[in-house]
């Protein structure tokens, strides 16, 4: 088959053409990258032999090898894994395919600094492409496992690449970097000598758990550090890292620095995790546990496909990358790895569903995050701000699905709040600060914080000076139809049922005047009743209103317009709930209505019917909801406002 020229996808070619340039402080990890690719396709091909009888491959001598010409200027990693088929050389390395791409690049272009640039390539996971940062041009070739024909990979990185089938390849792949001139600018450290790539692999690759090869000659620098002359003859292989299972050693045994590169390796972030988690479980069934908290937030949680999970051992061989069945789906961020003692090697996917230490398992680890969560709350605030900031809105999805732990999220969890403007809130603070004769946690829900702010539902509640919950993620409008409670105190919607403030005292005061005017405007809120029945379930006044003339309410078990709009957006049909429309007695709109309405007479009530929609659909804007004809509220505003010139 000829060679083939592709052209860089063009988000590639961005992103190529900022590892070229240098965005990156520290080049020495596009070795690790490299690395760790290797490790994983030798994950992969121990994994397919176990699964697949037919597979007629060597799997006695699983390495990595790497080597280093100083002439020739070339540094190759080699592994012997389960290799690439044609297409996938295609799919996998010329095209970025990852939904959200070009929100990442603009993100990557507004970076301020590497450190930041290197945050957002690690969210994104194209270690692959850091090769061209050292390299003038990049050779990969390829051979599947089971398949007869290789396949070869060639580019500078300036915008195309060339692909040809081989037929000499061995299984497993090879990436060779033709390396930048030695005096480049670019070229800080020589990465042909072998105590360089020594250095570099100790560092950030030792935890391997497949051997990482290398066979060079005594250089200049090896001798110096061993006292030794320099000698061009080659040596015999030298395996560069301990292949120690971090997760089997005491904690007094590893370094933070060694379980973050273990963390970049599992997770491909670029980044240092926010916290790590360990676990050892002893007794009738043992597994040890080690799981990371990353710092932040990838850029595709929410996106369908996203790939969570645990990597699963066994007796520390690799089962499982992704184990879903290990960690529940609000804790998807969640990277580790878990080693089980008495779990089979040919366990699959299916049966993890239905293993009862598997269910033992993910109930553990869940509680220990939680946990961990918990204790960074008092003991590192800054931190546990992070955490929020990047998973809260995820974290949150647990209160709908893990009932056994809703307690303990509900006690970890922030919230914006009218009590500061900047900082959010926990409950447990929230319940601190609460007024004398407050029986109820307050909230309101909406799209936006100015949103929520500035409806009407909040203005007894500000007057009052009573603290209010702003609840403005998707998820908030789902999980608190659930009716929760903390410490014994329920949560409660402004914008739901009456509302009754303030001490015993001052309850009785309000419940008095609002039974004098309920006698007064008795005959206005059955007429309007029955006038607006098809829209609203009743017209009533307002313990709720200081400022505004009108607001809509919900029943105190209703369903809110927006989780009515959710669940249709769901394809799940739900019955439309008439609501509530009050009334401010006080305003001078609505008891202007009133005497209106008692002198009418006998005369046609047009103006008065006009009057009513006016005030439905005023308060319906108020709160952000949708007209049911716009059309005709916006003549009528025309209308009205064209008599008072």
């Amino acid at each position: 088959m000829p060679t083939e020229t592709f052209e860089f996808q063009v988000e590639a070619r961005q992103l190529l053409q900022m590892m070229i340039h240098s965005i990156y402080s520290n080049k020495d990890v596009f070795l690790r990258e490299l690395v760790s690719n290797a490790s994983d396709a030798l994950d992969k091909l121990r994994l397919e032999a176990l699964r697949d009888d037919a597979l007629d491959v060597d799997v006695s001598d699983l390495h990595i090898a790497i080597e280093a010409d100083r002439k020739a200027r070339t540094l190759t990693v080699r592994d012997n894994g389960i290799g690439m088929s044609h297409d996938e050389v295609v799919q996998l390395i010329g095209t970025i395919a990852n939904s959200g791409t070009a929100k990442f690049l603009r993100e990557l272009k507004e970076a301020e600094g590497s450190a930041a640039a290197e945050g957002l390539i690690g969210q994104f996971g194209v270690g692959f492409y850091a090769s061209f940062m050292v390299a003038d041009e990049v050779e990969l070739l390829t051979r599947r496992a089971g398949e007869d024909q290789g396949t070869r990979w060639m580019s500078t990185g300036e915008g195309t690449y060339t692909v040809e089938t081989v037929d000499d390849a061995p299984q497993g792949t090879s990436v060779t970097l033709r390396l930048k001139p030695e005096d480049s600018d670019d070229q800080l450290h020589d990465y042909t000598s072998p105590w360089k790539i020594r250095e570099i692999v100790k560092r950030y690759s030792d935890f391997i758990t497949w051997p990482v090869r290398m066979a060079a000659e005594t250089t200049p620098e090896d001798a110096g550090a061993a006292g030794e002359e320099a000698d061009d003859t080659p040596r015999e292989p030298e395996t560069l890292n301990s292949m120690k299972a971090l997760w089997a050693r005491s904690r007094d045994e590893v370094s933070d620095d060694e379980y973050h590169e273990l963390y970049k390796h599992i997770s491909h972030d670029w980044v240092d995790p926010l916290t790590t988690v360990r676990l050892q479980a002893e007794g009738t069934f043992e597994y040890q546990a080690l799981l990371f908290i990353p710092a932040h937030a990838p850029h595709d949680l929410f996106m369908q496909g996203y790939k969570r999970g645990i990597q699963l051992y066994v007796k520390r061989v690799f089962i499982m990358d992704d184990c879903e069945a290990l960690m529940p789906p609000y804790l998807r961020f969640v990277k580790g790895v878990v080693d089980a003692q008495d779990l089979s090697l040919n366990v699959s996917r299916e049966i993890l569903q239905q293993d009862r230490q598997i269910q033992l398992m993910h109930r553990r680890l869940a509680k220990k995050v939680l946990s961990t969560v918990k204790d960074m709350m008092s003991a590192e605030p800054e931190q546990y701000a992070t955490f929020w900031r990047e998973f809260g809105r995820v974290v949150k999805e647990g209160l709908l699905s893990d009932f056994e732990n809703r307690e303990t999220i509900l006690g970890i969890s922030s919230f914006a709040s009218t009590h500061d403007k900047d900082e959010p809130t926990t409950l447990r603070s929230y319940v601190d600060r609460m007024k004398e004769g407050q029986e109820h946690i307050y909230y309101l829900t909406g799209e936006s914080r100015q949103a929520v702010e500035n409806s009407p539902h909040m203005e007894a509640f500000r007057a009052k000076g009573i603290e209010v919950l702003l609840l403005t993620d998707p998820v908030d409008e789902v999980w608190v139809e659930a009716d929760p409670e903390f410490d014994g105190k329920k949560l409660r919607s402004v914008a739901k049922g009456e509302v009754e403030l303030g001490t015993e005292e001052e309850k009785k005061e309000a419940a008095t005047e609002r039974e004098g005017r309920q006698q007064e405007y008795a005959d206005l809120l059955g007429w309007m009743t029955e006038r607006l029945g098809e829209s609203v379930k009743e017209v009533r006044l307002s313990s709720r209103l200081t400022v505004s003339p009108a607001c809509v309410v919900s029943d105190t078990n209703g369903v809110t317009p927006a989780l009515e709009a959710m669940y249709r957006a769901m394809g799940q049909e739900v019955p439309h709930s008439k609501r509530i429309l009050e009334l401010n007695a006080g305003h001078p709109l609505v008891s202007g209505l009133n005497r209106a309405y008692a002198a009418r007479g006998e005369e046609p009530v047009t103006g008065l019917e006009e009057t009513a929609e006016l005030l439905y659909d005023l308060a319906l804007l108020a709160e952000g909801g949708e007209l049911g004809d716009p059309s005709r509220f916006v003549r009528l505003m025309a209308d009205r406002l064209e008599r008072t010139l």
